[in-house]
């Protein structure tokens, strides 16, 4: 039986900073967009349904509790509920799902940080209440260096009745920054009844091939794919440059779709990338 593949979305920080710099908007955490210019958050979401997503990300990333007491007046939960409702306005009526999405917190858990697993759980509870709440359909776990702090949230997450997907990001050694393996990655998550595994940015496609292949000899779970889109080169007059065309993302990226069921893009790809890899599928 052939595995059905399901496009999801390409980065949204990236995005909505363009979109806010061609509004004459200055760049911001983009959470507060959520409530300061849903409009920015409805044109991500319309770009993305545009080019064939099925599954396309709230922006919530950042928006827990410590970042956005930090740097506004707002709470969390209403950063969170605002952006999912400027999504779901969207895509209401089309099918498409709009997917929480959580992020890692800037504290760092016991033993190398500070912060207790108690504390860790109520911040991702007070993003999943929000978000659960104001219509996500699934959520997706993602970007995180530290499997335990992984693990916490996705905890929380399994308590809501939805799918939930998680994401690590590698380095190139195939390992997180907090030395965690695929093995690792596997035998922590897979035991909690997640729906998907995988990774997702730090890495171009080409990096982070071997990566998903060592996903796919190693679990029979769902695979997910979202590589960055490089980083951005620096020329000697000072311009810059995408690392990757949306052209050649999608060739480098054509060999995961062997083995994967959920494929975007991340940090620096944008819809025209997206469209692209549709054109694969």
């Amino acid at each position: 039986m052939k595995r059905k593949i399901t496009l999801m979305d390409g980065a949204v920080g990236t995005t909505l900073w363009g979109i806010a710099e061609a509004n004459g908007v200055k760049k911001e955490p983009v959470w507060k967009y959520n409530i300061e210019h849903p409009e920015f958050v409805e044109e991500l979401t319309r770009r993305y349904l545009e080019a064939g997503c099925e599954i396309i990300l709230a922006n919530t990333f950042g928006a827990n509790g410590p970042a956005v007491k930090r740097s506004s007046p707002y709470t969390a939960a209403d950063v969170v509920a605002a952006g999912v409702k400027a999504g779901k306005k969207v895509l209401e009526g089309t099918g498409v799902k709009l997917c929480l999405s959580l992020g890692p917190l800037m504290q760092l858990l016991e033993p190398y940080g500070d912060m207790e697993e108690d504390e860790c759980a109520e911040i991702y509870r007070e993003m999943l209440d929000a978000g659960v709440g104001a219509g996500a359909d699934m959520i997706l776990i993602q970007t995180f260096m530290d499997l335990e702090m992984m693990r916490v949230a996705t905890v929380e997450a399994k308590k809501y009745g939805l799918p939930v997907m998680c994401s690590m990001t590698f380095e190139k050694s195939g390992k997180t920054m907090f030395g965690n393996s695929v093995q690792d990655t596997i035998d922590t998550l897979a035991p909690l009844g997640i729906d998907a595994i995988g990774l997702n940015c730090s890495l171009g496609p080409d990096l982070a091939l071997p990566i998903i292949k060592e996903f796919s000899e190693k679990t029979d779970l769902p695979l997910l794919f979202k590589p960055n889109a490089g980083k951005p080169i620096l020329s000697e007059d000072g311009s810059t440059a995408v690392a990757y065309t949306a052209q050649q993302f999608a060739a480098d990226i054509k060999p995961a779709l062997e083995y994967v069921s959920y494929i975007g893009g991340c940090c620096g790809s944008d819809a025209e990338y997206i469209k692209e890899i549709k054109k694969l599928l």
